[in-house]
């Protein structure tokens, strides 16, 4: 469903990914792992389009990425969940769910039972619906993000990072949330720092150092390695 093959990507003049290869097969939840300054969030830039490959291809569902254009992903069945959460603050909770489902399933019929569907699986979505988003709590604003993702039935979920300033509960309930998605049939992958919760619920994983990849494996033999042990334990 996503490969990255031999990607080099940059900023400018500095190198970011060197020689990264990826890929995540249906229904199976993957976690790309790596310390600060890694090229974790230049990964998910990439796969979304936004930084593009100065070297290797990008392909999400078998089309090339460079073609496919970022607006196009929601469509072709990607659910994205930036770093931060990026909803837009000004707008309720109703309102940011409604454009992740716009992306998607343009203006029918079927909100509705969409949005029971997202108050269903994050209860605390259902109080805050008419409150605008910018005024949430940062674990309400991580679920409504997720759920914005979640709302137009994505076959593939990529998460960047969405651990980042949630506490110790928050983020066993986030992890939780995310093992049920993917036991219904979504294909994710999680970009994470958190390497004991996420190679916890993941089927393989990969560790970046410096923008490339170091280890790869099933995620049970990478939380033992020693390459990880040092990174993270």
């Amino acid at each position: 469903m996503l490969e990255l093959k031999d990607v080099d990507t940059a900023y400018g003049a500095v190198p970011m990914l060197r020689g990264v290869t990826i890929s995540v097969r249906p229904g199976e939840l993957v976690c790309l792992l790596g310390p600060n300054g890694a090229g974790k969030t230049t990964t998910f830039m990439t796969v979304c389009g936004v930084v593009k490959a100065q070297r290797g291809k990008v392909e999400v569902m078998g089309k090339d990425i460079a073609a496919l254009g970022t607006e196009n992903l929601a469509a072709l069945g990607v659910g994205l969940v930036p770093e931060g959460r990026r909803l837009f603050p000004g707008l309720t909770v109703q309102e940011n769910l409604r454009l992740g489902y716009d992306a998607v399933s343009g203006r029918g019929p079927d909100f509705e039972p969409q949005l029971e569907k997202m108050c269903a699986l994050f209860p605390r979505i259902r109080e805050r619906l008419r409150q605008a988003a910018g005024t949430l709590s940062g674990g309400e604003q991580a679920m409504v993000a997720l759920a914005r993702a979640l709302i137009g039935e994505p076959k593939m979920v990529v998460m960047d990072e969405p651990s980042l300033g949630l506490s110790p509960k928050l983020i066993g309930e986030y992890f939780e949330i995310t093992q049920e998605i993917h036991r219904h049939g979504t294909t994710v992958l999680l970009i994470e720092q958190n390497a004991e919760m996420g190679l916890g619920i993941a089927d393989r994983g990969y560790v970046l150092v410096k923008g490339k990849v170091a280890q790869e494996g099933p995620a049970r033999e990478l939380l033992a390695s020693r390459t990880a042990r040092s990174l993270y334990l």
